[in-house]
């Protein structure tokens, strides 16, 4: 029997939520991916293949500092609820890309539900 890594088991998951998340352009997929120190997200219309709206803890004007994860996760949500009801996006699918829905990821899907996203 293989042993698998983290990523093996994250890929798999991924995929299998990818099958059942298609975003559209009335109901894009808001996709997360995180890293150690970063968190990125993208809200993305699958059938055209475009990014409508993204944001990252990396931009220059980020609020806050690193190291800081669960609470920069909760700004993200908050600038890309905001950015994505300026380009007229108010519901979408949530996609967390084979991440477990605890930490940062749940922090972000909370902070983006309070700002007037609709999942």
């Amino acid at each position: 029997m293989r042993v698998k890594t983290r990523e093996q088991v994250r890929r798999r998951i991924k995929y299998r939520i990818r099958k059942r998340a298609k975003g559209t352009a009335e109901q894009p997929r808001l996709c997360v991916y995180r890293s150690l120190k970063h968190i990125y997200v993208q809200v993305i219309d699958d059938q055209n293949s475009r990014t409508l709206v993204a944001a990252n803890s990396t931009e220059k004007d980020f609020p806050t500092k690193a190291g800081q994860n669960r609470q920069a996760a909760s700004e993200l949500g908050k600038i890309i609820a905001q950015r994505s009801i300026e380009k007229g996006i108010e519901q979408v699918i949530f996609d967390r890309n084979g991440f477990q829905y605890h930490g940062r990821v749940k922090a972000l899907a909370d902070a983006a539900r309070e700002a007037g996203l609709k999942f």
